[in-house]
């Protein structure tokens, strides 16, 4: 989900909800205790510069239970970071810590916001072979500088 289709979201709803991917909620007391751009610039396995762009959200839940965000209050606060985001309309990524720090992509199902996992893919698939016959792709470079 863009930044753009989170904040329309957020315009449908009377308080934000976000559930994990096995659908437990998030305590609802949560904070956002960072939002911004997020710019990944790096080179492929192929060689190939590429840059990603993604807007981060940081979820925190701390111990003051009575706490709780209203959508208007996360579209000001994702509002303020529009001179940051700029043109651009990325995808939203929530970082929250349940054993580590795990990034996760959103989806809005019409009521809440849920936590997808995200996967690694190879971005240049023209520069390696890749055997799908597996659950897992392996990747097969081809170049003398991939992988």
């Amino acid at each position: 989900m863009t930044i753009s289709q989170f904040k329309e979201s957020l315009k449908s709803i009377n308080h934000v909800e976000f559930l994990a991917p096995n659908g437990s909620e998030l305590p609802p007391h949560f904070h956002i205790t960072e939002a911004g751009l997020t710019t990944k610039h790096f080179l492929d396995c192929g060689g190939n510069e590429r840059r990603e762009y993604s807007v981060s959200m940081q979820l925190w839940s701390s111990t003051d239970f009575d706490h709780r965000l209203a959508p208007e209050t996360v579209q000001k606060i994702l509002n303020k970071i529009d001179p940051i985001v700029g043109k651009r309309d990325p995808e939203v990524e929530v970082e929250y810590q349940t054993d580590t720090i795990g990034r996760y992509g959103v989806e809005f199902d019409g009521s809440s916001f849920q936590l997808t996992r995200k996967f690694t893919d190879c971005p240049d698939k023209s520069a390696c072979e890749t055997d799908q016959s597996s659950a897992k792709a392996v990747s097969l470079c081809t170049t003398p500088d991939c992988c």
